[in-house]
């Protein structure tokens, strides 16, 4: 109750004193991420953000998701600073498919209860994949929602903002056939199909978050909440060749429908099974769960992270520098004429 008797925001639920003592405790945090371009302070109702010099037609590119129900293995194992770092590479890598470079960044927390410990880890995963990927943290929204979240629960979701000159948008229009199809490795799971994932993880298998990941060595923590990766630093020396004719994010759907996504009408894209190997993560979920291999290609993205549209020529060459700088790339396929489809061959 409040001094007065009756009833206080407090008493439903809300406490905005702790939501205030939170927000300071983040403040180095996002400031951290300030850009030359950063006009706005943290607490603004709005942020403000300078389009940067050098671009002849500049064209702002905007995406927003979420990390889905990895949250969920966060929840269980109570670390909670690395979903804020998902959650922004996977934006960066669905506005780099386009050519874009990520400018700034806001993120939205949803939560039952305002624990300045988790919104602090949350904030500390978002901040070190902003200023990993050389974009400012603007802004963002903590709602304290007892109502909407079960206890201990949230949600995070985020949005970015990116550019690209008008002339080096990709697009995907440039794809011809007999280009090749080149795919850069993924970290894991990145952050999508976990709702089957934890189902045969924590139901068909029965194990803990602290028990072993079969044939892996890691915990099942470790496992599951490896970092969704930014490819970024990976392919922004190549995004203005003319020769890069399109970028798909292996996301939710898989090789099976992200690819097609950038196909122009008449083009298939022809991915070789055995061009690499399968990690044991996935091999593990589809025995575990006797998952079908066209399910499995659907739900996970089985190791591939990104796919690069290549004109065949300078598929060699992208190949050979992207594994010179650490990446585990290959050539998986090739474009051929078809219906706007992966065929897994």
């Amino acid at each position: 109750m409040s001094e007065g008797g009756g009833l206080s925001y407090r008493d439903a639920g809300v406490d905005i004193e702790a939501a205030t003592r939170t927000l300071g405790s983040i403040a180095e945090e996002v400031r951290s991420t300030r850009t030359p371009e950063t006009l706005s302070e943290l607490g603004s109702f709005g942020g403000l953000y300078r389009v940067p010099a050098g671009y002849a037609s500049p064209v702002l590119v905007a995406s927003t998701d979420s990390v889905g129900t990895k949250v969920k293995v966060a929840f269980m194992t109570g670390r909670h600073d690395t979903v804020g770092e998902d959650l922004v590479n996977h934006c960066v890598n669905d506005i780099l498919v386009q050519g874009a470079v990520p400018l700034f960044f806001l993120d939205y927390i949803g939560i039952d209860k305002v624990e300045a410990e988790v919104v602090e880890a949350l904030v500390r995963g978002v901040a070190r994949g902003c200023r990993a990927n050389g974009c400012a943290l603007l802004g963002g929204e903590t709602a304290e929602l007892p109502d909407l979240y079960g206890e201990g629960e949230y949600d995070l979701v985020g949005n970015i903002v990116g550019v690209v000159d008008e002339d080096r948008i990709l697009d995907g229009s440039g794809i011809v056939e007999g280009d090749a199809v080149v795919a850069l490795a993924s970290s894991g799971l990145h952050t999508n199909g976990y709702s089957l994932a934890r189902r045969i993880v924590f139901g068909e298998l029965g194990l803990t978050v602290d028990a072993p990941f079969p044939e892996i060595g890691e915990t099942v923590a470790d496992v599951l909440l490896r970092v969704h990766r930014s490819y970024l630093p990976a392919l922004r020396p190549f995004l203005s060749e003319a020769w890069i004719h399109g970028l798909a994010h292996i996301t939710g759907g898989g090789l099976l429908d992200n690819v097609p996504r950038i196909l122009p009408e008449g083009l298939a894209a022809r991915i070789e099974r055995k061009s690499w190997r399968v990690p044991p993560l996935f091999q593990v979920l589809q025995r575990a769960g006797s998952v079908a291999e066209e399910e499995m290609f659907r739900a996970f993205n089985m190791g591939v992270g990104m796919i690069v549209v290549v004109a065949a020529e300078h598929a060699d060459g992208l190949v050979r520098d992207l594994n010179a700088a650490g990446e585990e790339a290959w050539i998986a396929g090739e474009i051929v004429r078809g219906a706007r489809q992966t065929i897994l061959s």
